[in-house]
């Protein structure tokens, strides 16, 4: 007898079924669709590492190198200088402010890794010192300079040491120019003059304010130096001679350029300093 009109053949089973279908109009097979259309699938959302942000971007290994210690570091690429020195002063407590972070030169806080071309394995070299450091350095340091101001303060006067004793021990030119003693006076119009230099000479002093200049005369020659060039002027009374000063101005960067100047009457040092190192003019 013929089989009833969509009755279902003895034998059929699912395997017989077209591509796609389940049996009597069920659920198409997972991982198909209806009439052939193909649905890919959703893309793989990309793995964050603890919600770091830094998961979802291109990342790159640095190796930073600070105070002989190493760091694995891992950054995203598109990281900026600025971030970077945020994630040095987490792992070595080095504020970012105090940092000097070097690849190729000076790391640029506004770019990212990738704009400077920071590759996979760069060594990030980071120069800075932390606040503890800084401090642990400095207490010392300011003890030092107490030390030293205090041991200035015990040495013998500039007039009893031996290089100027010697000068000083032939006593009071007999020519030098008159003092007033807890007077203080303008610059005279002519030359300063009757005092010794260092080797025992005669010399005087010209001050030629309009060419700005200081003339130091002795009978060999007269040196005119401007007085931008003289870096500074120290004077000390003479012991037992109250009213006059020696005096040194200083022409180079340290002491042993010194030129001294032996029986500077007082009421003029406070001119010459004045005058010499530019804090007034007088005309």
């Amino acid at each position: 007898m013929a089989a009833a009109e969509g009755a279902e053949e003895p034998g059929m089973d699912a395997r017989e079924l077209p591509p796609g279908r389940g049996r009597e109009g069920g659920s198409p097979v997972a991982g198909s669709s209806p009439e052939g259309e193909e649905h890919p699938e959703p893309p793989q959302a990309a793995v964050s590492n603890g919600g770091d942000a830094e998961g979802a971007q291109e990342l790159v290994e640095l190796k930073v190198i600070w105070n002989k210690n190493k760091y694995e570091v891992t950054c995203g690429l598109d990281s900026t200088g600025a971030e970077l020195k945020q994630r040095i002063h987490s792992l070595t407590g080095l504020p970012p402010a105090m940092q000097k972070v070097m690849f190729k030169g000076l790391l640029p806080e506004e770019k990212t890794l990738r704009e400077i071309k920071v590759t996979n394995g760069a060594k990030i070299m980071v120069v800075g010192s932390t606040i503890n450091d800084v401090l642990a350095v400095n207490t010392p340091k300011d003890a030092a300079q107490q030390e030293v101001k205090a041991e200035e303060n015990k040495k013998e006067p500039l007039c009893r040491q031996k290089q100027h004793r010697k000068v000083l021990d032939k006593g009071k030119p007999d020519d030098v120019m008159p003092s007033v003693k807890g007077v203080q006076e303008r610059l005279p119009t002519v030359p300063l003059s009757g005092m010794y230099n260092k080797s025992g000479g005669k010399v005087r002093l010209t001050f030629k304010l309009e060419q700005d200049q200081l003339w130091i005369g002795t009978k060999e020659r007269t040196e005119k130096l401007p007085m931008a060039s003289i870096k500074n002027v120290v004077s000390e009374p003479i012991e037992g001679h109250e009213d006059y000063h020696m005096m040194a101005f200083q022409l180079g960067p340290t002491e042993a350029s010194y030129y001294w100047v032996y029986w500077v009457p007082t009421q003029y040092v406070d001119a010459i300093k004045d005058t010499v190192l530019g804090k007034w003019q007088y005309f």
